[in-house]
């Protein structure tokens, strides 16, 4: 099973040198991605800087940046295993997320859990998705917009699905989510409920 990664391959470190370098880098990354959890954990979000990390972890700073590239790619390298798994249900999952069932259905199942995902991951989605530079252009992006925009298709959406995907995905950005949910008190609920019938809507008049 194989997933589309936050981060485009380009600024992926390339594998290179034997196994057991190979191996002391992944623990590596691991050492300095279990003190980034820690920092969150202590501070939220905003105490991780990629100079506290060096200091948690007792490296110098050049080793954090030449791992992640920048706190965008920390943030990223932190959601990749959430990310897979994400992905892995609406690809490859059960119905009415996964495969199987009716594109209304798989619609109102994307959006659903999309919400929680963000909600349960909180402001590392938000830091992660608001500061990437090219941040529509990321392939996990691009994947959720294809996704949305097959499921259109299926339902014999005619009136431009790729821009209908695109205006879809828009209303599940991060950062509006959260400031629905934390400052203006909208239940998780309600913001699955408006999915559910905005996307009903949608593919009834299409």
């Amino acid at each position: 099973m194989s997933y589309i990664p936050l981060l485009p391959a380009s600024r992926a470190a390339p594998l290179v040198g034997p196994v057991a370098e190979r191996s002391d880098a992944a623990r590596n990354r691991e050492r300095l991605l279990g003190a980034a959890r820690d920092l969150i954990a202590e501070g939220g979000v905003d105490a991780l800087t990629m100079d506290r990390l060096a200091e948690r972890a007792r490296v110098g700073k050049g080793t954090v940046f030449r791992r992640f590239g920048s706190r965008t790619g920390l943030m990223m390298s932190l959601l990749s295993d959430s990310e897979a798994a994400f992905q892995a249900r609406f690809m490859f999952g059960p119905p009415p997320l996964g495969p199987g069932a009716p594109g209304l259905e798989r619609l109102i199942a994307f959006g659903s859990a999309r919400v929680a995902y963000v909600l349960e991951h909180g402001d590392l989605v938000r830091a992660a998705e608001s500061s990437a530079q090219g941040r529509y252009e990321v392939p996990a992006a691009l994947l959720w917009q294809r996704h949305v925009e097959v499921l259109l298709r299926e339902e014999s959406m005619e009136a431009d699905p790729v821009l209908m995907a695109m205006t879809l995905i828009s209303t599940l950005d991060p950062e509006r989510l959260l400031y629905a949910v934390r400052v203006q008190g909208v239940t998780p609920e309600r913001l699955t409920s408006t999915w559910r019938e905005l996307v009903t809507r949608v593919v009834s008049r299409r």
